[in-house]
Order: C-alpha cells, then structure tokens, then sequence
C-alpha cells in the first residue's frame, strides 16, 4: 500500500504543476510554485497525524478515500477553473494545499497502524524505501506513459482510482466493527463510481471546457501528444490551429506569415539545392519551399510526430500545405532539432527556423546563441537562414533580444516585420555568417510577397526601432524573462 499511495501522491503534484504550466506558461516558475507549496503541504499533513489519537483505521480509509476524490478530479477541477473562474491562483493553491496535507497524512497514519507488526528499524526501513521507490515509479509512469497516453485529466483520474482501491482494502482488512466497515466500503465504491463516471465524460468534458478557451469558434478536435495539446477550430469557412492553447495559424492569413517567412531566407541565398526547416510541422513554410526551382533536398525536422502525421493525413490540413509533405524531395525527421544537429553531418544552402514562441524554458533554448551557432555551422558558404522572432511591436524586447542572441553567434543580421491580422505585427531575422545579399527576386505569382513589398518589409517605424537587449543564452534564458513580461502587460 505505501508503494501505491507514495506513487500516486508524487502523480498528483506533478499533474498539478503540469496543468500550472500548461495554463499559465513559464514552466520553470510554476512548477517550483507548485512543488514548493506541495512539499510545504506535506509537512503540515505530517504534523496534523499528531492529532489523530483513536479510530486509525477509519482516518487512513477517510484520508485515502478523500485524496482519491479530490486528487483524482484535481486536473478537471483547474481546467473548469481557468475556463470558468476568475480566481484560478485561489482554485490552484488550494487544491495544491488540500490534496498536500491528504498525502502527508498518510505515511504517518501508516506507520503508527503497523507499529505493532514490525520491529521498529524494519518498519521505518521497509516504508522509507517503498516511499522512495514510489516516487521513483511516479515520475517514470507520468512521463513517459500517463502523460504521453492519457493525458492530464485521465491521469488524475486513474490515480484517485487507486487511492480509493486502497482505502476499499483498508475498510475490508482494517476496520473491524462490522457496521463501520460496511460504511466504509461503500463510501468507497462511491468515490470509484465518481472517478469511473469522470473517466468516462473526460473527453466530452475537456471539449465542453476547451470551447471556453475559443469562443466563437467551433471546437473540431482536440488530441494530447507527447509533447502539446493539438486544438483545431473553425469559425466559418476559416481554419485555426493551436497548440497549447495558443494560435499558431489562421488559414485566413496564414499565407502572408508563411511567405514572408521561407522566401526572404532563399532569396538571400546563393544556391537552394538542400534546405532545411526546423519546425513547421504544419508542412506550410515548407509549401512555399518547394515553389523554388533548383530545390532538390528539404530535411523537415519537427519533435511532434503527430503534427506531420496530422498535417499529411487530414484533407482538410493537405489542403492548405498543397500536401507538401508528400512531396518526394522532403524527408521528415521527428527528432529534437538541437541533438538532431549535433548529431548529422548533413549541409544545407538555407534554412527556415519555425519553432513555437520562447513561452518556457524549454522553447527558448531554442533560441539561443548555442542553437544558432550549431546551425550556422550546418550551412554551406553563403547560406542564409530565417529565424520566426514573435512581435516587435507587442514583445519589443523579446524581439532584439533574438536579433543580440544572433549578433553574439557572430552572425551578420537584417531584422524584418510583416503584419498579419491573426497576430498584428510579426518579426523575422535573417542570418548569416558573411555580409548578406539577395540573389534572386521571390517566386512570380505569391499571394503577398512582391518585390515592392519586400522592401518595406526592413523598414521599422519608430514603436518598433531596436532596444537595448541582452543575447539569450542557455544559463540565463533572457528571452523567455522579456518574452512572458511583454505578454503579460497586455493581459
């Protein structure tokens, strides 16, 4: 039983910092938020068995049957939070407190039920070590299954169900008093058919909430990777994409973001036989890549392997990327872009950088001058490459921040914008390691990009001219700082 409720209670705090994190960004802040409060929490459940003196029996299966509840339907209780409360620290804390002191509650309750039946060493030796090899097996069963499979709120679910089991043991094997035991076992079986009935309506309940998060738009599908949660949504005859809840693309729009994005990059090129994309699963970039005559090889390198197994599968999602990732010249590589680099010996003529914005610290490693030097290192002699830089209007600072993290790989830079409706201004910076120059106009008959617009492209009006900034490096991630201050001052 110790091994089950130490695993399951390490599974409630990280399912807890994980909704944190995917809710509200800066992964780093709130999972050290949630754990602190947690491991606080656990000392004061600790402390509060002192005062438990008769009925231990009864307390352990009310503590199990209550951490089962609350804990297992902690990650659906945050969802219909954030969709539909104001106070979501308020929700958040408070169930990090409640289910804290529960878990502390039980190891003790534990020991002092067992007293009688081992010799004391034996007793504190055998419950600290299933205690720890719990953690253990938590840690490995939420990251790489419960998590990857079932998601966060299933996750929960499915924990508070063991929970309950092991309070239904307890009130079959500990409570003696016949009357009690049958009140026991019931209250039980209870909570299990709460937590079967919410595993049950999960998904029509995730889709019923996450329509909050995108109101006037109809919820299409929704799917937990490995990796994000994948949000398609339509309203009308236009197509929405979001990942973790943020917009990645309108197909309204998308055309202007995507060519002001992959061709600048080319043009600046002297040769385009080989290209690589890093990001853009969507297989869009990559759409416009491929109206380039002379290419030969494009390497697509994308974590997600169900975005580009979405993004080749779904008509309505080859309709837009021209179904480019069927193309024969492509070859897709779901890998981590930073090893994958370390890692090939493969060189490119230009490449296209399509990542997500730096919203945590494991986006904006991504952006860093580590990162931007193994790529350079990637690019034949007088190759250019393009790197998405968020606003420079909204996110001022994040954005010169990106350009600084470029200058100091020793790269020759030429920061631009373009405005696209979905997001307002958006910026881009090439980059490269000799003195930049564009070699060949973009491809005739593109639905934005002309020569007379591309001009204007480098031009920055004066709310958007450059601010003193620092590069972003993998020790201090100066970015994500700039990136979540600039967004939360618009919130």
């Amino acid at each position: 039983m110790i091994l089950v409720i130490a695993t399951t209670g390490l599974i409630y705090e990280l399912v807890m910092a994980a909704v944190a994190s995917y809710l509200l960004g800066d992964s780093v802040v709130q999972f050290s938020l949630v754990i602190g409060v947690y491991l606080s929490a656990l000392g004061a459940g600790a402390y509060l068995s002192r005062f438990v003196e008769e009925n231990l029996e009864r307390v352990f299966v009310q503590v199990e049957l209550a951490c089962g509840l609350i804990g297992g339907l902690s990650a659906p209780l945050l969802f219909v939070a954030f969709a539909y409360a104001q106070a979501f620290g308020f929700v958040l804390y408070g169930l990090v407190l409640t289910v804290g002191i529960l878990v502390g509650l039980e190891l003790p309750i534990m020991l002092r039920l067992l007293k009688d039946t081992l010799d004391f060493r034996e007793l504190i030796s055998r419950a600290l070590t299933f205690d720890y090899v719990g953690s253990l097996v938590g840690s490995l069963a939420f990251s790489l299954w419960l998590f990857p499979t079932l998601g966060l709120v299933q996750s929960s679910i499915l924990c508070g169900a063991l929970n309950a089991l092991v309070g239904w043991f307890g009130a079959r094997s500990l409570i003696l008093e016949k009357k009690s035991q049958q009140r026991a076992t019931l209250q039980a079986l209870c909570v299990l058919c709460l937590l079967g009935a919410a595993a049950f309506w999960a998904n029509p309940f995730m889709a019923m909430v996450e329509s909050r998060f995108y109101r006037g738009q109809n919820l299409i599908s929704t799917e937990q990777t490995a990796y994000q949660r994948i949000a398609l949504t339509e309203r009308g005859k236009v197509l929405n994409l979001h990942l973790n809840g943020n917009l990645q693309f309108s197909s309204e729009d998308e055309y202007i973001y995507h060519e002001a994005l992959a061709h600048p990059a080319l043009m600046y090129s002297a040769v385009h036989h080989s290209i690589l994309i890093a990001g853009g699963g969507d297989g869009l970039a990559l759409r416009e890549v491929l109206k380039w005559p002379g290419v030969e090889r494009v390497v697509l390198v994308d974590l997600d392997p169900r975005m580009t197994e979405l993004f080749s599968s779904d008509p309505r999602l080859t309709g837009l990327n021209l179904r480019s990732l069927h193309d024969r010249r492509v070859t897709v590589v779901n890998e981590d872009a930073i090893i994958w680099l370390q890692q090939t010996n493969l060189r490119f003529d230009a490449a296209i950088v399509d990542f997500p914005d730096p919203t945590s610290y494991s986006l904006g490693k991504l952006y860093t001058e580590f990162f931007y030097r193994q790529l350079s290192s990637r690019l034949t002699p007088h190759g250019a490459f393009v790197v998405q830089a968020t606003s420079p209007l909204f996110a001022r600072k994040a954005y010169w921040c990106i350009v600084e993290t470029l200058r100091a790989a020793g790269l020759q830079v030429l920061p631009y914008h373009a405005y696209v409706p979905s997001f307002g201004e958006w910026g881009f910076v090439l980059a490269s390691a000799h003195p930049l120059e564009q070699h060949a106009p973009p491809p005739a008959q593109l639905r934005f990009l002309t020569p007379g617009t591309l001009t204007s492209l480098f031009e920055f009006p004066a709310d958007m001219q450059a601010v003193a900034a620092v590069p972003n490096r993998l020790n201090t991630q100066a970015l994500v700082h700039a990136y979540g201050s600039a967004w939360q001052g618009l919130n």
